[in-house]
């Protein structure tokens, strides 16, 4: 199984527009750093059999797969309906072209009400033109292409997000973003999972998202083979953020490739 982040950064992204003068905010970032320069939130796992799930539709979700020289996917999932996550899936439309059907598509119940209310001629179709995804609640899915899969919902401020565990080939892969309590439905999903990608805005308390005490605390509580830093804001310089870290653990970029 292969893992590639497609993007790392925050709702904003890294640099942030409106910085001073008019300029690009890298904030404590090394704009001289590749690795700083992050787009919205995306992954894409890989099977052995070639097989290609996408987890979220990024705001840049065009960029990302032109850059990684991906043309197909064979099921997308979502973590919730935030912008950030879902505002890219009009840029699934040629992935449909010459397919048999819609490319299928799951999420928890509240998200389907939410993508269907918000983006309804993705999922029906329109004056012509095909349906694109067909989507459905993922409470009843076991197997997606080739992948067992696995979810619970995570405390992201006064709603849900999901997260994941994908288990292929004897390998598992936890995608955790966008959550700013750990519970017990977490711990029990990714508890020995071999890669846990998770969130980690910045390094003091937020709100909404994970911090890296409590980034940190996910993955030692769960025991996980190997951590994976992601949704990074402007305050969370590589280099320096890479230094501070123990030896399991990564910081994410846009581009990184993982092997479980």
């Amino acid at each position: 199984m292969k893992v590639t982040v497609l993007g790392s950064g925050t709702s904003t992204g890294v640099p942030r527009l409106g910085g001073e003068n008019g300029g690009a905010d890298w904030g404590l970032c090394d704009p001289d750093e590749p690795r700083n320069r992050r787009t919205r939130v995306s992954i894409l796992l890989e099977s052995d059999a070639g097989a290609r799930i996408l987890v979220d539709t990024s705001t840049d979700l065009r960029a990302q797969l032109l850059a990684n020289d991906i043309h197909r996917i064979d099921a997308v999932f979502w973590t919730h309906d935030h912008a950030d996550h879902c505002h890219g899936i009009d840029d699934l439309r040629p992935l449909r072209y010459g397919r048999a059907g819609p490319i299928p598509g799951y999420a928890d119940s509240e998200t389907v009400r939410r993508l269907r209310q918000r983006f309804g001629y993705v999922f029906a179709g329109q004056h012509g033109y095909p349906t694109l995804i067909s989507l459905e609640n993922l409470d009843t899915l076991r197997l997606c292409e080739g992948f067992r899969i696995g979810h619970t919902q995570m405390p992201h401020g006064g709603m849900d997000s999901t997260g994941f565990l994908f288990d292929a080939a004897g390998k598992s892969v936890g995608y955790a973003t966008d959550f700013n309590q750990i519970t017990r439905g977490m711990i029990d999903l990714f508890y020995g999972c071999d890669l846990l990608i998770v969130d980690c805005l910045r390094r003091e308390p937020h709100p909404t998202h994970a911090h890296l005490a409590m980034s940190l605390e996910l993955a030692e509580v769960c025991r996980v083979g190997t951590a994976v830093l992601t949704h990074l804001d402007k305050s969370m310089d590589y280099a320096t953020l890479s230094a501070s870290v123990p030896a399991n653990v990564q910081v994410a970029y846009d581009g990184l490739v993982l092997t479980p």
